[in-house]
């Protein structure tokens, strides 16, 4: 990992638990930010074939998110400062290891690590929704949310679960967690 990469940070956690609120605000105090690579790649795909939709092909949307991610990182790699990943690499290899019964661990390259702190967004019923690009229910969310968990803690990162509170007290507790 470079000097510049050690500043990449992952937002991950449940799907409609906050991660693009709180990626905003991040973008609003000045931060540089990366979307969601699968959201991105759902809006491709529905004006297109559709064929790697999530919920069409599991897979190959996976590894599309994973290309889609390694190219952000590259995007970002000479900026200086903390820049901060709605989801990333770890996201997509954990749904493709889950689709593939491949290891987690054997799907990343030691390389491709981003800072070793972690904040995942909890499970948050109230706020949860559904709509074009999130179709799959609370319920998926959920076990989507417990395989990263597990699988970011495997991979030797350390997770913090944000508290269900405002949108500013979110990003002032990640910006005192890295001491910024």
């Amino acid at each position: 990992m470079t000097e510049g990469t050690a500043r990449h940070v992952i937002l991950s956690g449940c799907s409609g638990g906050g991660k693009s609120t709180l990626l905003t605000e991040l973008g609003r105090r000045g931060f540089a930010t990366v979307a969601e690579p699968g959201r991105r790649i759902v809006a491709e795909e529905q004006l297109g074939s559709g064929a790697a939709l999530p919920w069409v092909n599991m897979e190959a949307f996976s590894r599309r998110a994973m290309d889609l991610a390694r190219e952000d990182r590259r995007g970002v790699s000479s900026t200086r400062g903390w820049v901060f990943f709605d989801r990333g690499m770890v996201d997509a290899a954990v749904a493709l290891s889950h689709v593939t019964g491949r290891p987690v661990g054997d799907i990343l390259a030691k390389s491709e690590r981003y800072h070793d702190l972690v904040v995942l967004t909890p499970p948050w019923a109230e706020i949860y929704c559904q709509d074009a690009e999130r179709q799959h229910g609370f319920g998926q969310a959920v076990e989507e949310y417990d395989r990263l968990v597990m699988d970011y803690r495997r991979l030797g990162y350390r997770v913090v679960v944000l508290p269900k509170t405002t949108v500013a007290a979110r990003a002032d507790i990640v910006l005192r967690l890295l001491g910024i």
